[in-house]
């Protein structure tokens, strides 16, 4: 696997270079982009990493622009790295159709319908692929890493973290699509991306995932706006706050806002809690 990347712009933000960066991806068979939070601390030391997943229509650039995550990265001496959030321009049938299937919406799942299977490997990319592709190419500490992500990236870091026990030092979300079995979401790209037999989607569920998962101890946060229009329909929070309430494993922290909705502003407000949270398990 080649992890060879290139640099594609870059700016300067707080006591940091905020980076995009283009390579091209064994798992998904084209070109991807991610960006870099990365402190000025790292040109002395290794530091540890933090991932990001956003959410449905977002690229690698909307954590970048709008999360105001970059002094508290510096700050907490943390890298962040935001991959994209589905493969690109692979000409696939269909792909470009909607906003909630397809390009830009991946679902941080592995394929298997025989349109989809070759470049909507999302699921093998973070875990497999991407890791390497950032310790191969900046200053980070082996082991120390944590993931966290907003609405499907939210959906991806859950179940991420649940389905490789031990691979992340902390796990937090914010707004996650938590139980997509049973909304419309979920629904529309589970049966597109894995097929009609619901059985198969479950290993993708974080309600299912947590009411089953047998590893060692996890402790995640989520933050949720109380004013999200989404939450009742899509995200389904209360189904995997019980799922979590009854699995002595899963020890979840919810925090539920007024007048918060589930967009970036509601991020922006909370993100410096999240880094604080995880720099603590990561230092």
């Amino acid at each position: 696997m080649s992890t060879n990347v290139e640099l594609v712009s870059s700016a300067r933000c707080f006591q940091s270079s905020i980076n995009v960066y283009s390579h091209d991806s064994e798992e998904l068979q084209c070109k991807m982009k991610f960006g870099v939070i990365l402190p000025d601390q790292a040109k002395e030391s290794k530091l540890p990493v933090l991932y990001w997943l956003s959410g449905l229509t977002c690229t690698e650039q909307n954590f970048l622009t709008k999360s105001a995550a970059h002094k508290a990265a510096c700050d907490n001496g943390v890298i962040i790295v935001c991959p994209d959030t589905s493969p690109r321009g692979c000409n696939v049938e269909g792909e470009e159709d909607s906003w909630d299937f397809g390009t830009g919406a991946g679902f941080y799942l592995d394929a298997t319908e025989e349109k989809w299977k070759k470049h909507y490997r999302m699921y093998s990319y973070i875990v497999k692929e991407f890791p390497k592709i950032i310790s191969a190419n900046f200053p980070v500490i082996p082991g120390k890493q944590s993931i966290f992500g907003h609405s499907m990236g939210g959906h991806g870091a859950i179940t991420i973290a649940l389905k490789n026990p031990g691979m992340f030092k902390s796990l937090s979300a914010f707004s996650p699509i938590s139980n997509p079995i049973n909304g419309p979401w979920g629904k529309k790209a589970f049966t597109g991306y894995l097929g009609p037999n619901q059985e198969s989607w479950r290993c993708y569920d974080a309600t299912e995932l947590a009411k089953n998962y047998d590893g060692d101890e996890i402790e995640l946060l989520v933050d949720q706006g109380a004013a999200d229009p989404y939450l009742k329909d899509e995200l389904l929070l209360p189904n995997f706050c019980n799922a979590c309430n009854n699995n002595k494993k899963v020890k979840l922290t919810y925090r539920e806002h007024v007048g918060y909705d589930h967009g970036f502003y509601f991020i922006a407000t909370f993100i410096e809690d999240h880094i604080k949270y995880h720099a603590r398990y990561l230092k």
